[in-house]
């Protein structure tokens, strides 16, 4: 066969359309039917019936009773077939439900547990039966169908560049999911633990201090020997991790909570949002676009001291009186506050309590979202923990410094603002270099820095991460508050010796779901913002027939003037050039002895 022969098949009358030129083109086939002549009488006689018929049929009233006899069956039909599947409905939407709960969180496959439940989180029960129920294929378990993540063409943008009105880091775009989506991402079980499974804590009525920088009462002094042996990763361990006095955190510990409040922190629960202000450094934040599930499902607990509860009440005495609560945050009053002593910058040593030991202040839940006081949260936890722990395949988030990478560069800008006594960050660091740590370099690849933002924590309540922020903690308690310096000798030590990582995500990202205020004392001392100036308020029109004041003889408004400001007229002209014309309807006052031509 030819290339020329070749050809493509019309759809409509069978025609051929031929490449002429190395293009197709189509050819007409517009083809007239004419009656022929050779039709016997018969064949005649129906050609003109049938065009009767469809007239008829195409008329107004029989067309409409066509088509509602037609919507009538159909209407039959579907009902019937509804009524026929009316017994098959409870297992199809059980099996739909189960493939929209299961959620992979390992690999990229689904997990085959039922959705983890949890006091406080209400789950239907359709939403969580594995199998259909019957027999025959019914009593199948149909495989899931494929997940196609919301998030997973979402191309991450640079952080905008700062201009002059806004210098500094700035928020960049998070790809969320939706709140019901984040929900169900929930893992149905923990993650795991590498080799630690079983951590418990030091317990002691008497500490004794056996070494010159061996921490604080509240952390129990653990001893040099001590610490080194917490870094020796056991599937069972004892360390400390401060309330080392009393029978439970909180009771005769220092950081001490009142009984009803114990027991509130005790109840279970699968995620919580916790923070705190001390020495009322700053003011309250309440969060914002919290969702309706989150409201009903998540608590929010804020640790406060008496300085703050007072200033609280002083300015407003019903906000504690009767719940409470401030906004969505549950207020928890600390008495008994360890670190009074004004050398060790006592008020920055206490928020390293809730920020580091959320898992033994609350010992029955599973997340938690941890943000200074500074901070207003913006996003639903939910999407928060979707984002940062679930998608990511993590156990602990915490976003990394906006522009310092290195553990020396940050001990000198601390030095520099005056963060900390000189002596005793030289000190912590001239110890973390005998025990190993290096500057920063690509040559820690894939680990992308090591200096955190530790205003935000992000936390899965596993062995592992307890742990972590256990010896963070004691890190703290024993060297400065500065938190920064210590993050990455503990993380380095717990990963030489398990197959363990954090997700440490941009500080920018950070930025997307919490809104960074001053602290109070700095917004005591700023200029307050300019008095807002009102508009003068807008004149409104006279009403019809409305008399002005002023107006000769009280001349009464037109209606299609009213509101309008008459235009003043200019004075006659004198002279010559200014006579009116005889036809002018204006009166002009005249004197005594004067006669006008046209007067009669």
């Amino acid at each position: 066969m030819t290339g020329g022969s070749l050809g493509l098949r019309s759809g409509s009358y069978g025609s051929l359309q031929h490449l002429q030129n190395g293009s197709f083109h189509c050819q007409p086939q517009y083809v007239g039917r004419k009656p022929s002549k050779m039709l016997p009488s018969g064949a005649r006689e129906k050609e003109k019936i049938f065009p009767l018929r469809c007239r008829f049929l195409c008329s107004t009233r029989v067309g409409m009773l066509i088509l509602v006899v037609f919507a009538s069956l159909v209407f039959l039909s579907g009902f019937s077939t509804v009524n026929k599947d009316a017994q098959e409905s409870n297992s199809v939407s059980i099996t739909q439900h189960q493939h929209i709960s299961q959620i992979p969180y390992e690999n990229g496959e689904f997990g085959q547990d039922l959705p983890f439940i949890f006091p406080g989180i209400e789950i239907e029960q359709k939403d969580v039966e594995g199998t259909m129920t019957g027999s025959g294929e019914n009593n199948r378990h149909y495989p899931p169908p494929a997940f196609h993540h919301l998030c997973e063409n979402f191309a991450f943008p640079p952080p905008p560049p700062p201009n002059r009105k806004r210098v500094g880091p700035r928020p960049c775009p998070v790809c969320y999911l939706p709140v019901k989506q984040a929900m169900a991402s929930i893992p149905s079980s923990s993650s795991p633990s590498p080799l630690l499974k079983q951590l418990n804590y030091v317990h002691e009525e008497n500490p004794i201090k056996t070494e010159p920088h061996g921490g604080s009462e509240f952390g129990g002094y653990p001893s040099l020997k001590q610490r080194n042996d917490s870094y020796d990763i056991k599937e069972s361990m004892t360390v400390h991790c401060g309330f080392v006095t009393g029978s439970k955190p909180g009771r005769h510990t220092g950081f001490d909570i009142d009984e009803a409040d114990l027991k509130e922190l005790e109840q279970p629960h699968e995620v919580i949002v916790a923070s705190a202000i001390f020495g009322n450094y700053d003011v309250i934040q309440d969060p914002q676009n919290i969702s309706r599930a989150a409201i009903k499902n998540i608590p929010f607990y804020m640790f406060i001291d008496e300085e703050t509860e007072a200033y609280i009440k002083k300015k407003n005495s019903s906000a504690l009186v009767s719940s409470n609560r401030i906004g969505l945050w549950r207020i928890i009053l600390v008495h008994n506050i360890p670190y009074t002593d004004a050398r060790r910058n006592g008020k920055n040593y206490l928020y390293s309590i809730p920020k580091l030991l959320l898992h033994r202040i609350f010992p029955n839940v599973r997340y938690s979202i941890w943000i200074d006081g500074k901070l207003q949260l913006l996003v639903d936890p939910y999407q928060v923990l979707e984002r940062f722990l679930w998608r990511q395949n993590a156990s602990l988030a915490i976003s990394r410094h906006y522009t310092r990478f290195d553990v020396f560069e940050e001990a000198e800008a601390n030095k520099a603002g005056g963060k900390y006594d000189n002596v005793s960050i030289d000190h912590q660091i001239e110890f973390y270099k005998k025990e190993g740590l290096t500057p920063y370099s690509e040559a820690k690849l894939p680990i992308t820095s090591d200096v955190p933002e530790g205003c935000v924590i992000v936390k899965e309540h596993i062995p592992i991460t307890n742990l972590f922020t256990c010896l963070w903690f004691n890190e703290v308690d024993r060297f400065t508050s500065r938190d920064q310096l210590s993050f990455a000798i503990v993380r380095d030590k717990i990963m030489a010796k398990v197959d363990w990582k954090i997700d440490m995500f941009l500080d920018c990202e950070r930025r997307n779901f919490v809104y960074q205020v001053y602290h109070k004392d700095v917004l005591d001392h700023m200029s307050p913002p300019p008095p807002v100036v009102h508009p003068p308020p807008l004149v409104r029109p006279p009403p019809r027939d409305a008399v002005i004041p002023g107006n000769r003889r009280g001349a009464v408004i037109p209606e299609n003037m009213a509101g309008r400001t008459p235009a003043r007229k200019n004075p006659p002209k004198r002279g010559r050039g200014g006579e009116r014309r005889s036809g002018s309807r204006r009166h002009r006052r005249v004197g005594p002895g004067f006669r006008d031509n046209n007067s009669i």
